[in-house]
């Protein structure tokens, strides 16, 4: 007889001193991160998406299901180990476009300390949030990445970047907003900069630049500032699941070249399109979620 899956949350919830099967099959979850990791670089490679917002559902369902970590924990561990998979994944990229000179110098040193600080407030902050509200955000969030990807929107032809103050401002609300939802930031600052009049392949490679940073500093806040995980797993650093982390990444890292090439050989905006009704499954997982966590 098939499981639902509030089903298996709510078991989760009552007997998360239960050992389940996939608790007993490490091969199989490494399996199935590595799979996460694959889909991820793929989508990343070929969308130029941030994989984070793929890997931050997919981690949160994988926790409830296993039960390897209690449910306050789940979410910030899933949030943590995808900045952590971010860092190494989007340092490729970042060399790649500094290469190319298609970095806005100005933007980076204006935001780079700013956002770096906003993902870092984000490992201390985001595991004080009540289980329901966090997922909740995420939630919210997806489907906002969501809209964007299923509609072309154009900004004002006179507006500007703001200056320095204003700008630091901003720079520190897509930090914090990054760290919160796990993702390295370019599904925030991509748009904020196009919004700004920035031409859309400069502020991709922008977003890159300030990606690998932003993960770094957003992993280690939830490592070094975060509240401590009490009786805490195996194999946990702060609030970064190592298994899952090298799974992901390796499968990461594999598949991104697969995406590029996929990418010049496909209808992009289609796929874009997919991409976007994807997202408004997950976010509608994720609230589910929220709600069956409340």
């Amino acid at each position: 007889m098939p499981v639902a899956p509030g089903d298996l949350l709510r078991f989760g919830r009552r007997h998360r001193h239960v050992g389940t099967l996939l608790e007993l099959s490490p091969v199989f979850f490494t399996l199935l991160c590595l799979g996460v990791g694959l889909f991820s670089g793929f989508l990343g490679g070929l969308l130029g998406i941030g994989g984070g917002i793929v890997i931050v559902p997919a981690l949160i369902i994988l926790f409830d299901w296993t039960g390897i970590l209690p449910l306050a924990h789940s979410t910030p561990a899933a949030v943590a180990t995808s900045l952590a998979c971010i860092l190494f994944t989007s340092l490729s990229a970042a060399y790649a476009q500094v290469r190319a000179r298609r970095v806005e110098w100005l933007i980076v040193r204006r935001w780079a300390a700013p956002v770096t600080l906003g993902a870092a407030a984000a490992g201390y902050l985001a595991p004080l949030l009540p289980v329901p509200v966090f997922r909740g955000f995420i939630g919210l969030f997806l489907g906002l990445v969501s809209v964007v990807m299923l509609t072309r929107w154009t900004p004002h032809p006179h507006r500007s970047f703001p200056a320095p103050a204003a700008a630091g401002g901003i720079g520190f609300g897509a930090g914090l907003v990054s760290g919160i939802a796990g993702i390295g930031g370019g599904n925030v600052m991509v748009p904020t900069m196009i919004y700004f009049n920035t031409a859309v392949h400069r502020a991709t490679a922008t977003s890159s630049s300030l990606g690998a940073p932003l993960a770094a500093a957003g992993a280690l806040g939830y490592i070094l500032f975060a509240p401590p995980i009490a009786a805490a797993p195996q194999y946990m650093l702060g609030y970064v699941h190592l298994p899952s982390f090298a799974a992901i990444v390796v499968g990461a890292i594999a598949a991104a070249p697969l995406g590029v090439w996929t990418a010049h050989r496909i209808n992009a905006s289609s796929l874009r399109r997919l991409f976007g009704v994807l997202l408004i499954l997950a976010a509608l997982r994720m609230m589910q979620s929220a709600w069956a966590a409340a």
